[in-house]
Formats: C-alpha cells, sequence, structure tokens
C-alpha cells in the first residue's frame, strides 16, 4: 500500500467512521503539509477530533 493509498484510505475512515467534517480535514492536510506531522495528531492539536477518536483512529492504523 502507497502512502497517498493509505491516506486515502485513513481520510475514508475519519469522514465515514468518525464523521469528521471535510473542513476540518483539509485544514489538517494543509497543516500536515507544513509541520510534516501525522495528520491524525494535527487533527487532535487542533481539537478537530477528541482523544477517543484519536485513539480509535490509531486502533483503525494498526489493523489496516
Amino acid at each position: 500500500m502507497t502512502n497517498s493509498t493509505g491516506q486515502s484510505k485513513l481520510i475514508r475512515f475519519l469522514e465515514e467512521d468518525l464523521a469528521v467534517p471535510a473542513s476540518a480535514i483539509a485544514l489538517a492536510l494543509k497543516q500536515h503539509e507544513s509541520e510534516s506531522s501525522w495528520l491524525p495528531i494535527i487533527l487532535w492539536q487542533y481539537g478537530l477530533i477528541t482523544l477517543q477518536q484519536l485513539n480509535q483512529v490509531f486502533e483503525w492504523m494498526e489493523t489496516a
């Protein structure tokens, strides 16, 4: 799985399973490019997902 494929799957999971708004993901993606940080961490740092949702993302990433 390439990085872009993995990121696409992560974005789909965020939108469909966690109901993260596309605008929040777009903001985080902009920061992701400039900060070289993990997308889920950026979403959490900016208060766009909860700590519980962040844990769900990490659990999903382990099994994906």
